[in-house]
């Protein structure tokens, strides 16, 4: 963020003596901005063409001889923005002077003398409110979007990323959710998070977010899911029909419509199944195979402990940290007595340690002999907490939480907002960062490390120079990632 000169305020602030020399500041460095590192956003964005396209799902309706702020510039401001660590419009009444940020967006001058180059929170502010559907057909908007194709944007996106198809793709679902201080429309006090929030639906692939729904916190945690399903897996189909889809989620989502879809799309799944009494029964005969399994084990730890040091009583507390839990798998046709329309496989997990046997099961489309138990639920299912560090970083770092507007619509778009710039993030870690120190650092990290870079600004007739600072320890790690972006950018 700039460091702005304040004319009002002379003061010299003193910090002691160095060495004989007086240490003293003050508000004399002119322009100097702390996000010198968002030239490498916007070198990515200006090879993905990421803004352009999300302008693309927008329509202006605003008069063209008298706009000052272009949409793409607008979305590329926002967006950058909340890459940069500023969540809310009001950052933007700073940041429009920035001259950094003027760089990224492509404008360091206004049509006006008095005005800034890029916008402030009032202009911002009517970019969010494009969804605004006014129910006056004659009522002004000046601009507006189709959410439609926003939503197709993110599963295009992310498959122009890879030129070559993919043998397999596995789509995570995931609820999270963000909680809400207001009277923000269909928000509800949710029992489970213990507060008024919303409960936002997020699909991955890997690293590639796909859809972020929001969603009230008052439904089905599968309300919605197998409508994105349904609408996701076709587009993938249709470029890539070789490749092999499965799909990946906790209990919420083990339901008939959804697994009935799934099975006629030949797409596979593997869901969490919540365990119940029939279950329990089924798997009953397996426990005190475990339980021998578990006692063999401690017995045969007690006799080498014995056996080496030489004692007839052994502490508990000594022998428990060489007993490893007995861990059985196990496949069994089940069916639900109301809710499922079929029998299908069903994988039990069996643990037995000190606390007694513990039982967790899934439902899956993989037949036993194409996959076994074991490699079902460890290979196949357990991969899937892998996604919580992406949540994370699209709530955390990118700040879809703050989905602070009244009007549902608006939320919506601001989660859209934030998930666009998880994208454009990704990109810059697909492009620039693989092999490096970051190539797999949390989105946070790779903005204090290396976008959070702190640059003196000149601005003169004939170019714009900006001076890193000359002892940076990034130096090295910066013109890796800009040899690579360039070389990216020319290829494109």
């Amino acid at each position: 963020m700039l460091a702005f000169k304040t004319p009002c305020l002379k003061e010299v602030y003193g910090f002691g003596k160095v060495e004989k020399r007086k240490v003293v500041a003050d508000f004399s460095g002119g322009e100097i901005t702390s996000d010198a590192g968002l030239l490498l956003i916007s070198t990515v964005d200006r090879t993905v063409r990421l803004s352009q396209q999300i302008a693309a799902c927008f329509e202006d309706h605003r008069d063209p001889t008298r706009i000052e702020h272009k949409l793409d510039d607008l979305i590329a401001q926002r967006i950058y923005g909340l890459i940069q660590g500023y969540p809310d419009l009001n950052d933007h009444d700073q940041l429009r002077h920035d001259p950094l940020f003027g760089v990224a967006v492509g404008k360091l001058e206004s049509r006006h003398t008095r005005s800034a180059a890029l916008a402030g929170k009032s202009t911002m502010h009517r970019l969010e409110q494009a969804v605004n559907e006014s129910k006056d057909p004659s009522a002004y908007q000046g601009l507006s979007v189709n959410p439609e194709q926003l939503r197709t944007l993110f599963v295009e996106f992310a498959l122009d990323q890879h030129s070559i198809a993919p043998a397999r793709m596995i789509l995570d679902m995931d609820v999270t959710d963000d909680e809400v201080h207001g009277h923000q429309e269909q928000s509800f006090y949710n029992t489970y998070y213990d507060s008024t929030c919303y409960a936002p639906l997020l699909i991955f692939w890997g690293r590639h977010l796909l859809a972020a729904r929001l969603r009230p916190s008052n439904i089905d945690p599968a309300e919605g899911a197998l409508e994105e399903i349904a609408r996701i897996i076709p587009l993938i189909q249709q470029r890539w029909p070789q490749t092999l889809i499965m799909v990946r989620g906790d209990s919420a989502y083990a339901r008939d419509d959804l697994m009935t879809w799934c099975e006629a799309h030949n797409v596979d799944y593997v869901f969490g199944l919540s365990k119940n009494e029939r279950l329990l029964r089924i798997t009953q005969d397996l426990v005190a195979s475990v339980e021998n399994d578990y006692r063999q084990r401690k017995q045969l730890a007690q006799d080498c402990f014995e056996k080496h040091l030489g004692k007839d009583i052994v502490n508990e507390a000594q022998l428990q940290p060489l007993v490893t839990p007995a861990l059985w798998y196990r496949s069994v046709p089940y069916q639900t007595l109301d809710t499922w329309s079929k029998s299908r496989r069903v994988v039990c997990k069996l643990t037995y340690d000190e606390k007694g046997i513990n039982r967790r099961f899934l439902v899956t489309s993989y037949w036993a002999e194409a996959v076994s138990p074991g490699r079902l639920y460890c290979e196949q299912y357990c991969p899937r907490g892998e996604m919580e560090n992406r949540i994370k970083e699209h709530q955390l770092d990118l700040f879809s939480d703050r989905t602070s507007a009244h009007r549902f619509e608006v939320n919506q778009l601001r989660l859209w907002f934030s998930s666009f710039a998880y994208t454009l993030m990704q990109a810059l870690r697909d492009r620039g960062l693989f092999k490096t120190e970051l190539a797999t650092a949390q989105m946070g990290t790779i903005r204090k490390t290396l976008l959070k870079m702190g640059a003196r600004v000149r601005i003169s007739v004939r170019r714009v120079h900006i001076a890193f600072c000359s002892s940076s320890p990034l130096r090295a790690l910066f013109d890796k990632v800009y040899q690579r972006l360039i070389a990216a950018t020319n290829t494109g």
